[in-house]
Formats: C-alpha cells, sequence, structure tokens
C-alpha cells in the first residue's frame, strides 16, 4: 500500500498540522486547481465513461487535456448566456461525463447546484426557485428516464430561469433551448475568454441537503472548502497521478463530486464513471469484480446496501488486488457485514463520516492504524471534532467527556458558510464557530467518534437522506388525519426505511391501507414513502405537546426485533423486549427470552447474533431457562 502522510493515532495528526493548512496548497480556485492537475500529463485519462456494466470494455476516454479544454468551453458558454460569479446553474444529469464538464465548469465561471433528478417535479422546482437558479442543464428526452418531462413541467415556475441547456439532444432557440452537444464546441478551449477575479471564499455550489417540503435547504460551500477538504482527504489516502477511483455513487452527491471526484482528479487520477445509473444498475454489480480486474482501481466509495449486494456476486478468477481499501458511509455499517464482505473479498473497508455541511468527509477510521470497527475513525487532518453537551434549547453548556454522549460538532476548513434560506441557520452554530451537526456522538479515549443516534430528525434510506417533514406535510393533508410522526425503521439491506405512525379523527374509518395509498399519490419523493403506516390511538407527546419521536422509534426497533426473533421458533419464545436511552449507546435493546425445552443458552445465543447480525442498534441478551 501506498504511503505518505502515514496515520495512525491522534499524535500523527498532531505532526501533521505542524505545517499550516495554507502553506500546503496555493489555489484559490477550482478551475486553477483542475488546470494545474491537467499538465502533469496531458494524455493521461482523466474520465472512463462505462455506459453500461456488460460493456465495460468499450469504455468512453477522455485524456486530461480533453478534460480541461471541456470544462473552459462550458465555462465559457456559460458566461456567454450571462452566467456570473453569484449566479447559479443547476444540473439534473446521471452520471455522464458532460455532468464533470457542468459540474466543474459552472464552478469555475458561477456557482453550480446539483439535483437528485429522481426527485419530483415540484421538489425540482422548489429548489431551483430557492437557488434562483439561471440555467438548468438537464438530460434530453431519454428512455427509462423523466428528467425532460419534469423539466419542461416546471420551467416555467422558476422566475430567475433565463436557459435551459439540453445534454443528448438539439437546440431550441424559440423555447431557449440549447443542444451542448450542438453549441460547445464553438467555445475557445484552451483560454477562458472571461477574466473572474476569484476570492477563495466565493461561493462554487450550493449543495441540496435534508427536506424538500417547504423552503429547501441549500449548503453554501466556498472553493476554499471544496480545496482544502480534496488535500485533507489527499493527506490521508494519497492518491498519486494515474490511480484509477471507480464512481458508483450519484454525481449529486458529495461523495462523488468529491471524494471520487475532485480528489483524484486534483491528483491527476483516473476516474471510471460506472454507467449513467451507477450502482442502480445491475449489470454494473454483476460484473463489479470484472471491472476492477479491467480498471486496477485504488479505491472505491460505498454505502452498506452496495456491500451487502457485492457478497452475492461471484469474484471467479478475476484479479482484484489492485483495490487497497473500499470507504464506507453515508450509514451504519453492521459489524457483521463488515467481517462478512472483508473474509470474502480481502479488502479492507474503512468507515468514513461527513455531512454536506462538512463539504464532505471529516472522519475516518486510519488506513495504517487500528480500525475500530463501528466507530467514524478518527478526524480528519485540519478538520476538528469534538462533542458537546447542549441544553434542552440547544444552547451549548460544555465538552463532553471521554465516552460521554453528547452532539457531533465539528469546525475547520470544511465547514460551509450557512445555508441560503437564513431561518435555516438557526441554532447551527456553537461559541467559536463550531456547527452543530445535528448527530449525536461520544469521544473515546483514542479520539475515534463513535455515533450514538441523531439528534436531528432525519432518516438515512440506504446513505439517502429523507426529511420526515416531507411525509408528515403530505399526510396531514389527507382528511382525517389528525396528527402524524414519520420515524427511521431499522431495515437488514437499507440501514433504515420511513414508516409513519398516524391518529386519526374520533369515528374515521381510515385504514393503513387507504393512507398508504394517498403517500404513494402525494408524497414528492419514491424514497420518502413509508413502508408501514401505523395507526395509534394517541401519538405519545412530551410534557409542552410535541411529538415525541424517541418513544415512536423505540416501538419500531422494539416491533422489528421481535419480528425477526420469531425466526428461532422453537428454540426460544420472546418473553419481553423493552427499548430505551442508553448512555453508551444511545439506544439499547433488552430482550429476554425463555429457551426451548433441551436448548442451552449458548446456543439460542448464537443463533440470536446471526439473525440480528444486519442491524447496529446495540442490544443485551437475557435466556432464561425452564425449570
Amino acid at each position: 500500500m501506498k504511503t505518505h502522510n502515514i496515520i495512525r493515532t491522534l499524535s500523527d495528526l498532531e505532526e501533521i498540522e505542524k505545517t499550516p493548512l495554507d502553506d500546503r496548497f496555493t489555489e484559490q480556485n477550482i478551475y486553477e486547481l483542475l488546470d494545474k492537475a491537467a499538465a502533469i500529463n496531458k494524455d493521461a485519462v482523466a474520465l472512463s465513461f462505462l455506459p453500461n456494466g456488460g460493456a465495460y470494455e468499450q469504455p468512453v476516454q477522455v485524456t486530461y487535456g480533453n478534460f480541461i479544454k471541456r470544462i473552459r468551453q462550458t465555462a465559457n458558454m456559460l458566461h456567454d448566456l450571462g452566467v456570473g460569479k453569484n449566479d447559479v446553474v443547476t444540473y439534473l444529469l446521471p452520471n455522464l461525463l458532460e455532468t464533470h464538464y457542468i459540474l466543474w465548469g459552472a464552478e469555475t465561471v458561477g456557482i453550480v447546484n446539483p439535483v437528485n433528478p429522481l426527485l419530483e417535479a415540484s421538489a425540482i422546482r422548489d429548489i431551483c426557485v430557492a437557488a434562483k437558479t439561471k440555467i438548468i442543464v438537464a438530460l434530453g428526452a431519454t428512455a427509462g428516464t423523466d428528467i425532460w418531462e419534469k423539466v419542461a413541467a416546471i420551467r416555467d415556475e422558476i422566475p430567475s430561469l433565463t436557459h435551459i441547456i439540453r445534454i443528448m439532444g438539439p437546440s431550441d432557440d424559440k423555447r431557449g433551448i440549447l443542444g451542448f452537444d450542438e453549441v460547445i464546441d464553438h467555445y475557445d478551449g484552451e483560454k477562458l475568454t472571461f477574466d473572474r477575479k476569484f476570492n477563495a471564499d466565493d461561493i462554487a455550489s450550493l449543495y441540496h441537503t435534508g427536506g424538500t417540503t417547504g423552503v429547501p435547504k441549500l449548503a453554501r460551500r466556498t472553493h476554499h472548502n471544496e480545496i482544502s477538504t480534496a488535500y485533507c482527504i489527499n493527506l490521508t489516502i494519497d492518491i498519486k497521478p494515474s490511480d484509477a477511483v471507480m464512481v458508483g455513487l450519484p454525481l449529486f452527491h458529495a461523495n462523488a463530486t468529491i471524494v471520487t471526484g475532485l480528489v483524484p482528479l486534483s491528483k491527476g487520477g483516473h476516474v471510471v464513471l460506472l454507467s449513467p445509473s451507477g450502482y442502480r444498475d445491475p449489470t454494473i454489480i454483476q460484473n463489479f469484480y470484472k471491472i476492477v480486474d479491467r480498471y486496477k482501481p485504488t479505491f472505491f466509495s460505498a454505502v452498506p446496501t452496495i456491500l451487502s449486494m457485492l457478497l452475492n456476486v461471484p469474484i471467479g478468477d478475476a484479479d482484484i488486488s489492485s483495490l487497497d481499501y473500499v470507504i464506507c458511509g453515508a450509514a451504519p455499517l453492521s459489524v457483521e457485514l463488515f467481517h462478512k464482505f472483508e473474509a470474502y473479498s480481502g479488502l479492507k473497508i474503512v468507515e468514513g463520516y461527513g455531512l454536506t455541511e462538512s463539504t464532505v468527509a471529516c472522519c475516518m477510521n486510519p488506513l495504517h492504524g487500528i480500525r475500530k470497527i463501528g466507530s467514524i475513525g478518527l478526524r480528519l487532518p485540519y478538520q476538528f471534532v469534538k462533542i458537546a453537551i447542549l441544553d434542552d434549547d440547544g444552547h451549548y453548556l460544555r465538552d463532553a467527556n471521554i465516552n460521554e454522549i453528547g452532539v457531533v460538532s465539528i469546525k475547520g476548513s470544511c465547514i460551509f458558510k450557512g445555508y441560503v434560506e437564513d431561518n435555516h441557520n438557526q441554532g447551527i452554530w456553537l461559541p467559536d464557530g463550531w456547527f452543530n451537526s445535528g448527530d449525536l456522538g461520544r469521544q473515546d479515549e483514542d479520539g475515534y467518534i463513535w455515533l450514538a443516534g441523531r439528534k436531528k430528525e432525519l432518516i438515512i434510506r440506504g446513505g439517502h437522506n429523507i426529511d420526515p417533514a416531507m411525509i408528515e406535510e403530505a399526510l396531514y393533508k389527507m382528511k382525517d388525519i389528525t396528527m402524524v410522526a414519520a420515524v427511521g425503521r431499522p431495515d437488514a439491506h437499507a440501514g433504515e426505511v420511513p414508516i409513519a405512525y398516524v391518529e386519526i379523527a374520533k369515528d374515521a374509518t381510515l385504514s393503513s391501507e387507504d393512507i398508504m395509498t394517498w403517500a404513494r399519490r402525494n408524497i414528492g419523493e419514491k424514497a420518502a414513502i413509508p413502508k408501514d403506516i401505523i395507526i395509534l390511538d394517541k401519538i405519545p407527546l412530551t410534557a409542552v405537546g410535541k411529538v415525541f419521536k424517541p418513544a415512536l422509534k423505540w416501538d419500531a426497533i422494539k416491533n422489528i426485533y421481535a419480528k425477526e426473533l420469531n425466526g428461532l421458533r422453537d428454540m426460544a419464545s420472546v418473553a419481553d423486549i423493552k427499548v430505551g436511552e442508553d448512555k453508551l449507546f444511545g439506544t439499547n435493546v433488552h430482550i429476554q427470552l425463555i429457551a426451548g425445552k433441551n436448548i442451552k443458552p449458548q446456543e439460542i445465543e448464537k443463533r440470536v447474533a446471526e439473525i440480528l447480525a444486519p442491524y447496529t442498534v446495540h442490544y443485551d441478551l437475557v435466556v432464561r431457562e425452564v425449570v
């Protein structure tokens, strides 16, 4: 394995930080960074695009010389269309070569706003309105996608919109549409034809995070945020020119754009785009290890669900020895899946943690040091993490003690400049510039961070953030529903899935099926449609009348663990399951079982460990024998 600044412990980080971060790089903007990287070897391959998993041996490849040329052309085109440093270019694109040109070209001339094209049209419209989008770049009418239809439906509802650029489609001057392929070569690719004076604190990107109801939360990230984060990650993983990295996560997400985008591209690395749909393309998963053999990547990023899927793909005679590690994040990884995947693949899993608001990553288990399974590791260089104790109103009281649960707080060059709408900025800053992540965690005696749940209410389904408000607001519009609370339920495949608890009006005849039908029709994002609707006589409230969601989450955990433990059949029966708050683990499940006839407790304990292995909520177990 390649080594550079070898990080094993916190003291290694402190040694690295004796050199000020600003002395490690001079680039003031993304264009300068990529232009310098392209000059390392203009003939080296920057991007390889695989149309699908079956065609992995016939990639479309772009050299660094042509890559930087396309970025200049794209920036010049956008400038010609009136984009300035404060103007926003929103893109609705799958993972294409053109997505990278738009991403970096838009940051060169103005501000880029990557948006999930799978969102419903109304949610996309709200994001564009909040961002004050000037130009939308979208995939033209293509089989298997409805992106173009969504753009057509919302274009007249975005007051700031002046032009639409169509990828894979012709221009239509009457409708203000430019065909990218048709016009791009009219623009200079050797230099920028405009003179922009960059400041490192200029906003480079607006990333959508959280909900899509009401006014969307758009995180404002600067050129300095993105450049410094790329350098901090590279200090940790040490990408070299021509090292290959595979990209299967979507290019509207910061992991794909930064960790497997800017990080390798800033070092002259080779980025392999695994089809327009990435990991959602089943042919990519089926041929994954063959693709590794063909492109010899150093690493790839994934979420736990992808590792679970890859366990079922034969490695065969594929040579995957080039892979030093896989970075896994965005959702908790069960200990069982961790061990199974490492044993099956021979790869090293490195768990990490980050937020859109921290540009992408701020913690990672050390490649060369101790990897504490279940933790998110040590902080990255120049990125500082502490646990803060807050009062009930969210005000800072003190720093936490070792292994005391509090709010994960982050400070450093990675931290964003707040949300576009100021109302979203209330309560996110602690004293001295620390960002309140909303996540709960603890820090052990070695400096490793362990997450312990979330103070904020986001539901994370397979690494995808879902705001409960999206579900709740849609269901509140249904007649006879008086109270709604959406929470995440543990799920063996996706980490957690959304479910909704509902109170209905007295004498109402609504059924769970009626409400589910409404949800499917009225929730603006498929991933947010609840997997279950539970009607309660009374939803639990706090003393001041707020919904007490922890009780509902505990109920969801209890129900799913009880359902799984029914798989014990005659081995044991469930006597009791209690779920509640825990000082060390955040949440703990206390399980009492009664052993079946002539069944030893050790046998039951082993079987329970197998059944509950995919789940990450801690449990303790007592098995009683019948005398």
